[in-house]
């Protein structure tokens, strides 16, 4: 089916579908963090976290419906299309963890009194603004075989998806000097978010046409290769890790168990990412769709 464009400028950019899904992300991440903020409750790395993702999410979607309004993305040399599928991506991901986080963080149970109604009330919020990003990486998702917006296709959303799963990796690393091997996962976490987070900006950036060679071939072989690299730390990580040592009792958030564990899935999760992201770029190079 064609794409959805993205949302035109002046009034448009809050009448069409994908203007309608971002005052709704705007309003409900409002409401996210205001709630928050009137419990007080939200200290420490966990809390500060989602309390900057509902933030950051709330500015960035306010600034682009502005932009919008005021037709001045035409002026802007960067590619709006890429950048606004990037973002709207980015915060998904971003709300969606926040999600799950505070309520498992902050929420005890049983949940009782008007503390707990209201962050049960800003959990609400939070993962309704995150369906409300989803719709709009879902209308403005281009069709396959169009690259004409790269970020806006599923390779270039997987790559969003690729850098933020890396992030969420490293948050995670505490002792990986021990070994060799936890260095080498290390290695491959870092040099794949680098390259990966260096495509997106330079699809953002409009730098992709002075590539000496065709973007999709490069792409099949550097998810080749990532997904190479992702398939020996799925394998030396939760070995070097673990190392035949047992879950320590009592084991808190920060415990290393907990975190190594959390890499380990995380890790699976991209190479999955990676996976499905070299099938998806191959397609691109060998099968082109109808026009």
């Amino acid at each position: 089916r064609p794409r959805q464009e993205v949302a035109p400028g002046g009034a448009g950019a809050v009448t069409s579908w994908v203007g309608i899904a971002r005052l709704f992300a705007v309003l409900l991440s409002c409401l996210s963090f205001s709630l928050v903020a009137s419990t007080g409750h939200f200290s420490g790395p966990y809390g500060t976290w989602c309390m900057f993702s509902w933030c950051f999410c709330f500015a960035v979607t306010l600034l682009v419906l502005l932009l919008e309004l005021l037709e001045l993305p035409p002026k802007l040399p960067v590619s709006w299309d890429d950048l606004t599928a990037a973002f709207a991506m980015l915060a998904a991901l971003m709300v969606f963890t926040s999600s799950v986080v505070f309520p498992s963080t902050f929420i005890s149970s049983p949940c009782r009194g008007a503390l707990c109604a209201r962050q049960a009330g800003a959990t609400a919020m939070s993962c309704l603004c995150f369906l409300a990003y989803a719709l709009e990486v879902g209308l403005t998702r281009a069709r396959p075989g169009d690259i004409s917006s790269f970020l806006s296709t599923v390779p270039g959303l997987l790559k969003v998806f690729e850098a933020y799963v890396a992030c969420l990796i490293f948050s995670l690393l505490d002792y990986y000097s021990t070994y060799a091997g936890l260095q080498w996962c290390v290695a491959v976490y870092s040099i794949c978010f680098i390259i990966t987070l260096l495509i997106i900006l330079l699809t953002i950036g409009r730098c992709l046409s002075y590539m000496p060679c065709p973007l999709e071939k490069v792409l099949v072989a550097y998810n080749a290769l990532a997904l190479l690299m992702y398939l020996t730390a799925v394998i030396v990580w939760p070995l070097y890790s673990f190392n035949g040592r047992s879950r320590p009792n009592p084991c808190g958030t920060n415990c290393w168990w907990n975190k190594s564990l959390g890499v380990t899935f995380l890790t699976i999760f991209n190479f999955f990412a990676y996976l499905v992201d070299l099938v998806y770029s191959t397609r691109m190079v060998f099968i082109r769709a109808p026009s």
